[in-house]
């Protein structure tokens, strides 16, 4: 690894998550890669005493709670989201609804296939594995237990995620948590420093507030050199904030004068929540959306957690609706190749059983890196896709370890109901970056994280073993996430339009402002679909000059 520092999450059988930052070569980092990812995001806090104590301090008691919705129904960016929404629903009804074909059922295959439903297409939706949800996805042991392919955290600034939850009926299967964020202490192992967002002040009041009431992260000099450099973002918006994509973290930094032991100890561990990158190769693009969204939005960074598994709670109901419209989902159905007609559009979809599927338009919602190696050859040099060869996605590796772990979570309530056992832990860290790791062997990778874990947890964690027991762990590796979000990556994004006529792009990595999330993922769905509806009259034009064809033939 070539940084000094980690960061993690941690989930227990109720989904607590906890992250860090200490100097140690081995890195372990949140694995939502869902904005910040660096605090413990959904429990309340009180002492625990009866361990060993130093003067002036007590070990933290974790009480996991859920509290009510918070109110995003009013917010601009919640209605903005709500609109767009109705725009599929309220669209005119096709006198003959278009076949679109989707290869790839994560979140934004999904949300494409939802909303070209609601505008009454039919989408037909292929998955290659027999699991929903790409990056979202999950499995269940032998035991009964599930373990996913990362941490997934659901903010309040998400707004066409939330709305998606309540166009299904779903908001109940989202488990909200206290307004707080508790970051580790790297010098201190096993202390925390807080930030809390007050509930009486709006935005951005409430997030000055918890920053400027905490002192052990950020000195006053560094709060002020800080906030100089994250005004204009506040003022200048998505304007500003995009026009920073060609500094790193580190480089902004720099340039605001902020010390690089603020970037060390505080950003590092935001950067591998993003993007599991460190602050010299994130792109400084990524954080200010976040900290603009959540300085600009009350309960933006209030935090939720689904109440289980993915695939079952989130996926399936949007297959179901879906399905309900007329739409279909097919999984086992790998893409093999994109097979072309003599003018270069789309003929049809090849798939690795010996299928062809065609329809009237057709959607590549698999990730970059899939993306890139079914491109037919004669696309390849076309300059809408050759600026994809920049987009290159994160290796990821995700730990699941259960324990016997009770003393500081023995209070966890039902944070994530389907997981709750009250009998054992189980904690949930994903390595950032990791790509000097993913090939190594699932023990090795255990034992860096038991090594890591006792200089956070001293008190009850050993990596000798001597403390916690692991009962049993499963290790997902990813070789290609999210697409790594380095400086002047952002004009290779392409529009969800492509220039081949009736081929459409679906993909966080594709262009919408909310980067490599769930809710880019959503958002990049409805932007494709917004782009097949809009060109109904030409994709039906060209399905009839195609039916004559065949006609003639």
């Amino acid at each position: 690894m070539s940084h000094l520092g980690y960061s993690f999450a941690t989930q227990s059988t109720s989904k607590y998550a906890l992250l860090g930052n200490l100097s140690n070569p081995t890195s372990v980092s949140s694995g939502c890669s869902e904005f910040m990812g660096n605090s413990v995001r959904n429990c309340s806090f009180s002492k625990e005493f009866g361990k060993k104590q130093r003067i002036g301090y007590s070990p933290l008691k974790v009480v996991c709670v859920d509290y009510p919705r918070p109110e995003l129904d009013n917010t601009a960016n919640f209605l903005e989201a709500a609109y767009l929404s109705s725009t599929f629903r309220n669209s005119p009804r096709p006198k003959k609804p278009l076949e679109v074909v989707i290869a790839g059922a994560g979140l934004a295959g999904l949300s494409t296939a939802k909303y070209l439903a609601d505008a009454g297409h039919k989408p037909i939706l292929l998955e290659a594995r027999d699991v929903l949800g790409g990056k979202i996805a999950a499995w269940k042991d032998k035991d009964g237990d599930w373990y996913e392919t990362g941490l997934h955290i659901f903010f309040g600034a998400y707004p066409n995620v939330q709305n998606l939850f309540g166009e299904l009926g779903i908001n109940d299967r989202l488990q909200w948590k206290e307004h707080s964020m508790i970051f580790a202490m790297p010098s201190k192992p096993g202390e925390f420093s807080r930030f809390d967002f007050e509930e009486v002040l709006p935005a951005p009041l409430n997030g000055i507030w918890a920053i400027l009431r905490n002192n052990e992260m950020l000195t006053w000099p560094e709060k002020i050199k800080f906030a100089i450099g994250l005004l204009p973002a506040m003022v200048g918006g998505q304007s500003y904030v995009e026009a920073q994509d060609g500094l790193s973290v580190q480089e902004w930094m720099r340039k605001q004068g902020v010390p690089d032991r603020v970037t060390d100890e505080v950003f590092i561990a935001m950067s591998k929540a993003l993007n599991f990158i460190n602050p010299d190769e994130l792109s400084m693009q990524c954080i200010l959306i976040a900290l603009n969204r959540f300085l600009q939005e009350k309960h933006g960074s209030k935090m939720a957690f689904l109440d289980g598994n993915p695939p079952e709670r989130l996926c399936m109901p949007i297959v179901e609706h879906i399905e309900s419209l007329g739409g279909e989902v097919r999984l086992n159905s790998r893409l093999q190749k994109i097979k072309l007609a003599q003018d270069g559009t789309v003929d049809s979809f090849l798939l690795t059983n010996g299928k062809e599927v065609r329809g009237d338009a057709y959607v590549s919602a698999a990730p970059v890196d899939i993306l890139k190696l079914l491109l037919p050859d004669e696309w390849k040099e076309i300059s809408y896709f050759k600026k994809l060869d920049k987009l290159v996605g994160v290796p990821v590796i995700n730990v699941h370890i259960w324990s016997n772990i009770l003393s500081v979570y023995a209070d966890m309530s039902l944070t994530c109901k389907e997981y709750y056992d009250p009998n054992k832990s189980m904690l949930e860290l994903v390595f950032a970056p990791a790509e000097e790791w993913i090939a190594r062997s699932d023990t090795d990778i255990i034992e860096a994280t038991m090594k890591e874990l006792a200089k956070l947890f001293p008190d009850e964690i050993a990596a000798d073993g001597s403390k916690a027991k692991i009962l049993k762990y499963h290790v997902v590796k990813t070789p290609r996430s999210v697409y790594k979000t380095v400086p002047n990556c952002e004009p290779c994004r392409p529009l969800q339009r492509s220039p081949i006529e009736g081929f459409y792009l679906s993909g966080d990595f594709t262009k919408q402002k909310y980067l490599a999330s769930m809710e880019g993922a959503v958002l990049s769905g409805k932007f494709c679909a917004q782009a097949i509806v809009q060109d109904y009259e030409l994709l039906a034009a060209r399905a009839q000059r195609e039916l004559a064809g065949a006609g003639n033939v």
